[in-house]
């Protein structure tokens, strides 16, 4: 593998499992220092740097970045990864739940560009990949706070990028379909019939099966790499065909 991110400063939020701990390990593989937060920092891959964060910390995040540079003085690549779930219709759905899926989703995702972004400008580089989903381009039933969430996300990255365009920083998304993840692991597990529950999923993908952690992750290092320099504000679909569909 090539070493595309050697001497580069990564922050990845999320790492400890699924599409975060394939960023991480994979930055870490192509020479990236790479500070790696989660609420259990314990499971992101050995050799990067855990950090504890609960995203939707204003504190928690200032100083996962502080950490970050701290370690070489920069931050050059973030990449806002941490999210949570939900299964709620409109109706179902709790104000609670609501607030708390977006406490994570999107004030996580604004916070960790609010305290990287003045790193970035200064140095007049950076890149900036935001994890969202197909579901903020397309509706899904039983998902209303997930797709509202998801599709501020998306919003949230190109008022970015234009506000940014022409400084050296970027900010792109990646908009993953059903991957293969210890969140839909524990969905499909709590479902009446987990293995009709798994075929239903796997049906919907035009390409006939789940995506894998590391796809998603490759796509997102695509993004934040010099081989991405003229793409800002893209809203980048991993799904298998999904919405093609």
């Amino acid at each position: 593998m090539s070493a595309r991110f050697e001497g580069r400063t990564a922050v990845v939020t999320g790492a400890a499992s699924g599409i975060g701990f394939e960023m991480a390990a994979q930055l870490l593989a192509e020479g990236a220092l790479v500070v790696a937060g989660d609420l259990d920092p314990a499971g992101v891959p050995e050799g990067t740097v855990p950090v504890e964060v609960d995203v939707s910390s204003s504190v928690a995040v200032e100083r996962l970045v502080q950490t970050a540079v701290g370690q070489t003085g920069r931050i050059d690549l973030l990449f806002n990864n941490a999210g949570i779930g939900s299964t709620a219709d409109p109706v179902s759905c709790t104000v609670e739940e609501w607030d708390a899926i977006f406490a994570v989703n999107v004030r996580g995702v604004f916070l960790g560009t609010k305290f990287a972004l003045p790193h970035m400008l200064a140095a007049g580089r950076g890149a900036i990949v935001n994890t969202a989903s197909v579901a903020g381009l397309a509706g899904l039933a039983d998902r209303a706070a997930y797709c509202a969430s998801k599709g501020a996300v998306i919003s949230f990255t190109k008022a970015v990028a234009v506000q940014y365009a022409g400084t050296g920083v970027r900010c792109n998304c990646v908009c993953p379909g059903t991957v293969d993840s210890p969140w839909v692991g524990r969905l499909l597990d709590a479902a009446p019939d987990p293995d009709a529950a798994r075929s239903a999923l796997i049906a919907r993908q035009p390409v006939g099966r789940l995506g894998r952690p590391e796809e998603v992750a490759k796509a997102a290092l695509f993004l934040a790499s010099d081989d991405a320099d003229f793409v800002t504000g893209a809203a980048f679909a991993v799904d298998g065909g999904f919405l093609a569909r």
